[in-house]
């Protein structure tokens, strides 16, 4: 059996296969500007237009590329409060609790942890009042929560992956 079967077998994903410096150039091209055109990333990359296709398809194949976003100011969206909000969980719980997170509103990132808590939610609301309500009546009350702490963000900067900026795959 082939370690990509076993890897499957065992509910793992299966590596996925190297990645050359071509493939870095049209993960980075696609981290500064998801919008850019199989043209651009061909020239920009140096290959055909077809061999640009084909990579950046067997890219998503392989699950490198997940998906493509827009970059959303959250304030100027109407989502004014920002916070991380850090979890205790019942043990073995993660599952259960991640699916309930999803499902709120505002929610953006959700990560298990390792730590003083399980969990690190970020949250974006209209305001304080709706943070506040998010935490004490939908968070709170999911029964795995054993607790939360809540850390208010006063400032963010998207820090990107522009020309000027290291990505962590060169």
């Amino acid at each position: 059996m082939s370690a990509e079967r076993m890897a499957e077998g065992a509910g793992q994903t299966p590596p996925a296969r190297p990645l050359d410096a071509v493939d870095r150039d049209i993960l980075r091209i696609l981290r500064t500007n998801g919008r850019a055109s199989i043209r651009a990333v061909a020239e920009e990359v140096h290959v055909s237009r077809a061999n640009a296709y084909a990579r950046i398809n067997r890219l998503v194949e392989d699950g490198v590329i997940r998906g493509f976003s827009a970059r959303i100011d959250h304030e100027r969206a109407g989502q004014g409060a920002s916070a991380y909000i850090t979890l205790k969980i019942v043990q073995n719980s993660w599952r259960t609790v991640r699916e309930q997170l999803r499902a709120l509103p505002g929610a953006s990132h959700i990560a298990l942890v390792s730590g003083d808590f399980d969990v690190l939610l970020l949250v974006h609301t209209p305001d304080n009042r709706a943070l506040r309500e998010l935490v004490l009546t939908r968070i709170q009350a999911i029964d795995e929560v054993l607790s939360t702490r809540t850390l208010l963000v006063f400032e963010e900067t998207e820090l990107g992956h522009g020309p000027d900026r290291p990505t962590d795959l060169t």
